[in-house]
């Protein structure tokens, strides 16, 4: 019986239970269409990674003697949807059964599942084989408690899979997280390293891309390309990081300088959510590390808590909460992403080096985005709907799944606190604390009022003022409103002048 079986542009899993055998009666599908360029605007490097790993990945089938059918952009029968190039195959290859992998966004999920309703043949959903956990393993873990905590979920998660345990109980070194050493300022040493992946030119599949009226931002640097295509080279460049970067990861992951764009991040985050590689291959190279003496405890629990704790986490909750995720708003913020969002052009220093280095990379590391650009967003009242569609467009890592409860939830404190237990804004000292954006700025970082004022330093005094009935009892703020409390009358109302002044001009700063 001839099945077809579709494969998504983040299912690029060669070691999928799928592949183990060859079968001339089943089709294996991929297609570049504009219905997946389109729903937001991509960064240029995104829309050239995904195409062009796929069809290394159909290079990969045919190698193996699978019976591929790849649609490109721009082939004259490509009708530019899921639905409507999978009914042209099936009549065109006389298929009798469909298959395809479970979806990670639940906008793919509703159309496949609405699709495999209207068809009349037999129809199957399997696992991607990829995630430690199910859809709705987290939320079975928590169905009995009253609020979610990730700390909770990445305890059972350490316990379950014994993964940095002494034994099924006692973490190693004694504790089950080591975040407060992992908060370390980079001064110049130690010395980065060179970016050692391979360098692709993608300059014909760029063309095939502008020829289709594609629209997308940022630089496509198509001819001077560095993320990878394969598994293969994901596992070279991972095995790289971790023989000689990711001993220094630990102490400097939240570091930011405006010289260094990687610091010393591992940049796999795009191969893993397109499935190039595995979380548990990831993880169980980090943890061997640690065991054979090549990096500390808390450098090793940083990097696994990303990934065995945060992202099966984020995952868990999107899956829980996704009905609610695109409505949330619990400030009522409205403001429109401000234009130099786009391009960069602001006399915020720490902006300025986070924005363009996304707009030139598809790439910027996690406190970069939340404590630089989700920070300002929260504290000047963009809105979260319109930020998480920009967030969406920009990384190329960033597939909703992932990004969504990140931006909503962690990000803008939209859920009201679902996600996260407070909201994570800062005055400028942070910024300065963890980088050395503010050397040179347009504006100080000590002042709170006048022309010359950071904006973060207003804005954040600002955003507990007008929000204090919504947060003011909430634990972890206490001592910043104790800190209003004892704030000179008239300073406050300056500082809240000052800071609506910025919100009202923020195409301006």
């Amino acid at each position: 019986m001839k099945t077809l079986r579709l494969i998504l542009g983040d299912q690029l899993n060669p070691n999928h239970s799928w592949f183990k055998t060859t079968d001339d009666e089943i089709y294996y599908v991929l297609m570049e269409v504009k219905q997946e360029t389109s729903y937001v605007l991509h960064h240029a490097q995104k829309i050239i990674a995904i195409f062009a790993a796929m069809r290394d990945f159909k290079e990969f089938l045919l190698k193996n003697n699978h019976q591929v059918v790849y649609i490109k952009i721009n082939d004259k029968d490509n009708q530019q949807s899921f639905k409507s190039n999978l009914n042209a195959l099936f009549k065109l290859h006389h298929i009798k059964q469909f298959e395809y992998q479970e979806p990670d966004e639940s906008r793919l999920d509703n159309e496949l599942k609405n699709f495999c309703s209207e068809i009349t043949m037999p129809f199957a959903c399997v696992s991607s084989e990829h995630f430690y956990t199910s859809r709705d393993e987290v939320k079975e873990v928590f169905k009995d408690k009253k609020q979610w905590l990730m700390e909770s979920f990445y305890r059972y998660m350490r316990k379950k899979h014994h993964i940095l345990m002494e034994d099924i109980n006692e973490p190693i070194g004694s504790k089950w997280n080591f975040d407060n050493e992992n908060r370390k300022a980079w001064k110049g040493t130690p010395k980065t390293f060179i970016d050692a992946r391979p360098i692709h030119d993608h300059s014909a599949l760029w063309n095939e891309i502008c020829n289709a009226e594609i629209q997308s931002f940022g630089e496509n640097n198509a001819s001077h390309f560095r993320w990878p295509l394969n598994r293969q080279e994901a596992l070279k460049h991972f095995d790289f990081f971790l023989k000689n970067i990711l001993v220094y990861f630990g102490d400097y992951q939240d570091a930011m300088h405006k010289d260094e764009t990687r610091m010393f991040h591992s940049l796999v985050s795009f191969a893993l959510n397109t499935k190039m590689l595995s979380p548990h291959e990831v993880i169980l190279k980090v943890e061997r590390s640690y065991h054979d003496n090549h990096i500390s405890i808390n450098t090793a629990e940083g990097f696994i808590r990303q990934i065995l704790g945060w992202r099966e986490y984020i995952r868990g909750y999107y899956w829980a909460n996704i009905s609610s995720l695109n409505s949330e708003n619990y400030f009522n913020h409205q403001l429109k992403v401000p234009s130099w969002f786009w391009n960069g052009q602001t006399q915020m220093n720490c902006l300025k080096y986070s924005i363009h280095q996304s707009l030139n990379e598809a790439y910027a590391h996690h406190i970069q985005r939340l404590m630089v650009i989700g920070n300002f967003s929260l504290l000047a009242g963009i809105h979260p709907q319109k930020l998480h569609q920009w967030y969406l467009g920009i990384y190329i890592d960033a597939f909703e799944w992932v990004e969504m409860p990140n931006t909503i939830g962690m990000s803008q404190f939209a859920d009201g606190g679902k996600l996260a237990s407070k909201p994570y804004v800062s005055t400028a000292n942070y910024v300065n604390k963890m980088s050395n954006y503010c050397e040179g700025c347009h504006y100080s970082k000590n002042e709170k009022i006048g022309e010359k004022a950071c904006p973060f330093n207003s804005l954040y005094w600002n955003f507990f003022l007008v929000n204090a009935e919504k947060l003011g009892k909430n634990p972890r703020l206490g001592i910043v409103y104790k800190q209003l409390r004892d704030m000179n009358p008239d300073l406050l109302k300056d500082v809240q002048s000052q800071a609506r002044e910025y919100i009202q001009n923020i195409e301006t700063l």
